[in-house]
């Protein structure tokens, strides 16, 4: 009898699991109010940004024409992949369905809603890729499902890009501690072809 309760339980849990995915798949990007948050991403210099170093001025608020605010209880902000960097990257896919999208998979801030303008300094993190980016904003309701959202570019991202260059394989605390070592190998060969030398002679002279 016991058998068969965790055969009906188990089954039990697959159809809980299986509805969860089902619900969450209708989740759809076309779905969201688009344009109901007005975002801006400034860089602190022009030119390519260095991960790690260089920082993004971000500011959000609730545009004019925004319909569905009165769900929002949160903003999460993230830094997405432009088109240009998202070719031949299947990883960085833009799908309509929100739970395989890529777009957007850097977590900048989450923010509770409020409807007047905020801002945030965002240092770009040190595993940033290599890539072209916007900033997207999402609204997100009490059962943290997105209702609405806003970007830094235009519907076609294409404008208002920045790009970033990753840190590279070497660094340059390694690169210093690369050179000591050698500079002490060196130092520790010649000492000991010196005492080497020394040890020599003292036999010789005996």
């Amino acid at each position: 009898m016991s058998i068969h309760k965790l055969i009906l339980t188990s089954f039990l849990i697959c159809l809980v699991i299986q509805s969860s995915r089902g619900a969450t798949k209708e989740r759809l990007f076309s779905d969201l109010e688009k344009g109901a948050l007005e975002v801006s991403a400034k860089p602190s210099r022009q030119g390519v940004l260095d991960a790690g170093i260089d920082k993004l001025s971000i500011t959000w608020k609730l545009s004019s024409t925004a319909k569905k605010q009165a769900n929002f209880t949160t903003i999460k902000v993230k830094l997405c992949y432009a088109p240009v960097s998202q070719v031949d990257r299947p990883w960085r896919k833009t799908e309509n369905e929100l739970f395989k999208d890529k777009t957007c998979p850097h977590k900048i801030t989450t923010r509770a809603y409020n409807k007047s303008s905020q801002s945030f300094k965002y240092t770009l993190e040190r595993d940033i890729p290599t890539g072209t980016y916007f900033v997207r904003a999402y609204a997100v309701d009490a059962k943290d499902h997105e209702v609405s959202f806003g970007q830094s570019t235009n519907e076609a991202k294409t404008t208002n890009l920045f790009s970033v260059q990753a840190i590279s394989g070497r660094h340059r605390s390694l690169d210093i501690a690369s050179v000591c070592f050698s500079f002490f190998s060196v130092l520790a060969l010649l000492v000991f072809f010196v005492n080497e030398k020394r040890k020599a002679k003292l036999e010789q002279s005996k």
